[in-house]
């Protein structure tokens, strides 16, 4: 599992981390300001997991995190630059921008993983908006795959919304059928809270993989996490489905 120290400079000091120095003062810096003189220094194009000194794994410590962002918050904040040179400013205002999405990232395992898979080539929602624009241009509505083991739920679930759709045109009410296709929201939503868990399972196989390991191996990991954020898209929107038809209906 990553770590991080408590100490914010030896936290962000990695190996080839500290590559120049201090641009006002001539020292060998920190990534992001310098420990002597404590000027924010350039931004450094570096992905979300490097700008906390971290690898690319997925099993994070959050309260560590969230420690980091709050000290770098208070190094890199562009109010205490208000007086510095408008070089400085700039670069204040960048590192805290990119401070803030790195954190924002991070810290939500979701997002987290999404981001991790961007970084292996792997580029979920630009395929998602991807399809949309393909469907949208044709004049269609963007179809999701529906998973393996939900077809035959899936299948049902429509049926009865569609038939709840058609009385609700009518002026009809049908108790049972609300009743039970509350049940089954209440299952895929069940469903959905499950996979974040069955997520961190891949997490764990993901960082146990040796700097070293096959392109195949590699892939394998990769493949699982996708499918596993697949379907828990395809479930959210399904839930999202079934809420407006109930509410309608209420």
């Amino acid at each position: 599992m990553a770590k991080m120290e408590s100490n914010t400079t030896s936290s962000l000091m990695t190996p080839g981390a500290a590559t120049a120095n201090c641009w006002s003062c001539g020292t060998m810096r920190a990534v992001h300001f310098c420990n002597a003189c404590g000027k924010v220094q350039p931004p450094v194009p570096v992905d979300y997991f490097t700008f906390f000194g971290l690898p690319r794994k997925l099993n994070l410590e959050t309260a560590p995190l969230e420690r980091e962002f709050y000290e770098l918050s208070r190094k890199l904040h562009p109010d205490l630059c208000a007086r510095a040179d408008k070089r400085e400013q700039e670069w204040s205002l960048e590192q805290s921008s990119l401070l803030n999405d790195a954190y924002r990232t991070l810290k939500d395992p979701i997002k987290r993983t999404e981001y991790l898979l961007r970084l292996e080539g792997v580029e979920l929602e630009e395929q998602s908006k991807a399809a949309t624009e393909k469907a949208r241009a044709a004049g269609e509505i963007k179809k999701q795959v529906v998973p393996p083991d939900l077809l035959e739920e899936v299948f049902d679930l429509n049926m009865q919304l569609e038939e709840l759709r058609m009385q609700k045109k009518l002026g009809e009410d049908d108790p049972a059928l609300i009743e039970e296709v509350g049940k089954q929201r209440l299952e895929l939503e069940n469903k959905y809270e499950s996979l974040t868990e069955e997520l961190k399972t891949y997490w764990t196989d993901w960082d146990r993989l040796p700097d070293d390991s096959s392109e195949e191996s590699r892939r394998r990991v990769r493949d699982q996490m996708v499918d596993l954020l697949n379907r828990r898209s395809y479930i959210r929107n399904l839930v999202r489905d079934v809420n407006e038809v109930l509410e309608s209906s209420s």
